[in-house]
């Protein structure tokens, strides 16, 4: 008797509802990551980080040259853009696979109030732009210190754990 198995139509509802679920979330749960967004710019990741001198973001911009890119920031809102420009030799060239994303680029976030965009710094290395930009003095944490009072009460302390008639007797009226 001979065994014949049949694949399993379950298996493939499976793996296309995998597929599905990749398709949905990279389409809505985290569009562009990758990719370039749907109006054919490029996507541009961040790192946005907070101390309690500074907010420090930093963009991830391989291939490109500090004049290629433009910050702004302007009522609350910072602005990373800037262009990479295919540069095609006179050869024409078939492409076999092509990864490496060209075009415009611009991503906005909104910053946190408190800050002062007019001492903001910005480095570019290694592909990584990074922008600092200081916190005002006013929301900068404080930390405030605890003074003694000259008050007696506050350098004698009374001990709660004996009877009232074992304590020492006050020397206030005499």
């Amino acid at each position: 008797m001979t065994i014949v198995r049949r694949p399993s139509p379950f298996g493939e509802l499976l793996s296309l509802r995998t597929a599905m679920d990749r398709l949905f979330e990279d389409s809505f749960v985290r569009p562009g990551r990758w990719a370039g967004s749907t109006d054919g710019s490029i996507g541009l990741p961040l790192d946005v980080t907070a101390n309690p001198d500074e907010i420090r973001i930093e963009a991830s911009l391989p291939g490109f040259r500090p004049e290629d890119v433009e910050i702004t920031i302007e009522s609350g809102t910072l602005s990373i853009s800037g262009q990479l420009k295919e540069e095609r030799s006179t050869e024409s060239t078939d492409y076999l696979l092509q990864e490496i994303r060209r075009g415009d680029f611009r991503r906005s976030i909104s910053l946190p109030s408190g800050l002062e965009p007019d001492k903001a710094s910005a480095t570019f290395e290694n592909g990584i732009l990074t922008l600092r930009i200081p916190k005002a003095e006013q929301v900068k944490p404080r930390q405030i210190r605890i003074t003694p009072t000259s008050d007696d009460r506050s350098k004698t302390p009374i001990d709660h754990a004996r009877p009232e008639a074992e304590r020492e007797p006050s020397h206030a009226g005499a």
